[in-house]
């Protein structure tokens, strides 16, 4: 009795290089052919909310990607994921820290209270169509004392990320409760990712099957 031939699959490239993103993709028994990060201007728009930022962001994203896909032919066929994962008070968008300073403010504006994480995906698919999901989650931390916002600072977990802190990191402990998905704090939602993917017909179970 011979063994079932392996399933075909489409490539799949992801539109950051984000090592958490990866991690996700690989959680999810998703390999990503090819990383094509997007140089964007990601500044606010005046007035717009957090919600319609994160998904402009991740469609625009998906755009500049696409055109980097263009000229590599062999990814031509693929399916390409972007996303973007914005952390907010009220309509505040709270920046991706760059400083110190940046991370600072954003702990001590969290301390103690309730904000929300919006995550949204784009895919594009082969044949150049958009599927878009917008994932909202909400957390509250504890107070933070100043000795714990130094201590988390002397970590450096805090740069590059959206709200200044890394929920998978050790910003975890400050985490009093969460409603929604925690991958999207993260930042890629899986389920909606892996929902996209499959809606398209790409086969997100066969590589389950290969393990057996």
């Amino acid at each position: 009795m011979t063994a079932n031939p392996p399933i075909a699959r489409p490539k799949l490239v992801l539109a950051s290089a984000s090592p958490r993103r990866l991690a996700l993709l690989q959680q999810a028994g998703l390999d990503a052919d090819a990383l094509l990060p997007a140089d964007i201007d990601e500044t606010p728009h005046r007035g717009e909310s957090p919600r319609a930022y994160a998904t402009r962001i991740a469609s625009e994203k998906a755009a500049a990607a696409v055109k980097l896909r263009a000229t590599q032919p062999e990814l031509k066929e693929s399916f390409l994921i972007a996303a973007d994962t914005v952390v907010a008070v009220g309509r505040r968008i709270l920046p991706k820290a760059e400083t110190r300073e940046e991370a600072e403010e954003c702990l001590q504006l969290l301390s103690g209270r309730q904000h929300r994480v919006y995550s949204a995906v784009s895919l594009i698919t082969p044949r150049g169509y958009e599927r878009k999901r917008l994932v909202e989650a909400r957390l509250r931390f504890k107070r933070l004392g100043s000795t714990e916002i130094e201590a988390y600072l002397s970590t450096g977990e805090w740069r590059g990320k959206a709200g200044g802190y890394a929920i998978q990191g050790r910003a975890g402990v400050f985490l009093v409760k969460i409603v929604g998905s925690y991958t999207a704090v993260v930042g890629l939602p899986l389920h909606e990712t892996v929902s996209l993917l499959a809606g398209e017909g790409y086969p997100v179970l066969a590589p389950w099957f290969a393990m057996a």
